[in-house]
Order: C-alpha cells, then structure tokens, then sequence
C-alpha cells in the first residue's frame, strides 16, 4: 500500500513539473517574437512569425531618432524594391545620422550587419 502511494505521488509530482515546464519549453526562440514590435518584413505583425526587424538591438543608430523617424524609416525600408534602392536610403540615412551624432559628439557605432544584404539574402529585395 505505501508503494502505491509513493508511486501515485510521485506521478503526480512529475505530472505537474511537467504542466508548469512546457510553456517555459514553448516560448519562441531568437528571430521569432515581438522584436521591435510591429510588422517584420515577411508580413507577418506583432511576433506573428519569421521576417526582417528593423529594431532598437539591430538599428546602431536607434537612440538617435526620435519614435517618428523610426517608424518613417523602418516605412522606407519596407518599401523598398531592389537593393540598389535600398543601399541609397541607407546611405542617406547613415549620412543624417552622421550629421545628428556630431551634433550631440557622440560616436556613431560600425553596423554590425548590413540590413540591404540581409533583406537580399531573405528574398525580400532584388
């Protein structure tokens, strides 16, 4: 009789470790989520799914604009059609951008990554 209770304890102790880890295992990995929040690139809005962020962790200069000129530039990017056309607005971006961190005589931090290759690379441009 105690084994049976030990044993039926016991189940019910892995029963409920297991209830309170799924949701911890079912949280989404790195690229997916509310990143940036809005809509990513692949169409996809609010954490729904997979696609080009343009976000405070990916932008170098996103503490340099204000929430407006974030959104006025994560517009553009996302309108872009062809590389070319996106390696232009990026250019005038870098230059304004340039332009505000010498004001302030901060140090504009080196693009870790380039955002027209990625979006390239992703087939969301030509």
């Amino acid at each position: 009789m105690k084994t049976s209770t030990t044993v039926k304890s016991l189940a019910l102790i892995a029963f409920v470790g297991a209830a309170f880890a799924t949701p911890l295992l079912a949280q989404p990995g790195p690229g997916w989520g509310m990143m940036g929040g809005g809509m990513g690139m692949g169409g996809m809005g609010m954490g729904g799914g997979p696609g080009m962020r343009f976000a405070q962790n990916n932008t170098g200069v996103w503490s340099l604009m204000t929430p407006e000129e974030r959104i006025a530039n994560q517009n553009k990017m996302r309108a872009v059609k062809t590389y070319d056309e996106c390696k232009l607005l990026q250019t005038e971006q870098r230059t304004l951008m340039e332009a505000r961190a010498k004001e302030k005589g901060v140090t504009l931090p080196t693009p870790r990554q380039d955002g027209c290759d990625n979006m390239k690379a992703r087939g969301f441009i030509k």
